[in-house]
């Protein structure tokens, strides 16, 4: 069984980021750990020792970690504004490398973007996501059906589509993405929607 301690995810779980899980432990790779959740960005602040959950996250996160590695090679997750794409960056400073595969989905992006967005030396491509899950998205993305994991459990699920993502080329995916910087994305971007909106009280 691979601890967590051993991967990239070890300082994260320390600092009490990983929430939600699905998963949360060993796939079915040898040294391989596998999380499949939220990734706390910014804690609100605590009072005595009241347990307050995050202002905001990385949420619906897919991701690997292999055991002594000191990088993340894929991850993917919903951020509900593109704005906090800084905060992705400075939270797993040192825990991506500029050769992984990073796919962040935002709520409020024009939905015929799709964007390179490089900080810190790591690059993330940036995609909109509406009414639509992380895990639909990535298995459309890298082409994966239904039919190809069914008869895989969570972990091996995790292990496909993760696997597929990491298979891309970096070269394919410059090809199919506008590069542009992080500032240009926040003048580029759209007014945060109401989650609770439309929703039955």
């Amino acid at each position: 069984m691979t601890a967590i301690e051993n991967t990239a995810l070890g300082r994260l779980e320390k600092e009490g980021r990983l929430l939600n899980a699905v998963i949360k432990g060993g796939t079915t790779k040898p040294g391989r750990f596998g999380f499949r959740g939220d990734v706390a960005l910014k804690f609100q602040t605590q009072v005595a020792d009241e347990k307050r959950p995050p202002d905001y996250s990385i949420e619906q996160v897919l991701t690997i970690a292999q055991d002594g590695e000191p990088t993340i090679p894929v991850l993917a997750g919903y951020l509900h504004s593109f704005g906090y794409l800084a905060d992705v960056a400075a939270v797993l400073d040192g825990a991506l490398s500029p050769n992984g595969r990073y796919f962040i989905f935002c709520n409020n992006i024009d939905l015929l973007a799709k964007y390179r967005i490089k900080l810190g030396g790591v690059t993330f491509h940036v995609l909109p996501c509406d009414e639509s899950t992380v895990w639909k998205e990535m298995m459309d993305l890298v082409g994966v059906s239904k039919d190809d994991i069914k008869k895989l459990d969570t972990g091996g699920k995790l292990d496909y589509v993760l696997d597929a993502a990491n298979d891309i080329e970096l070269s394919d995916l410059e090809l199919s993405y506008d590069e542009i910087s992080y500032e240009d994305g926040l003048k580029k971007m759209e007014p945060v929607k109401n989650r609770n909106e439309n929703r039955p009280v």
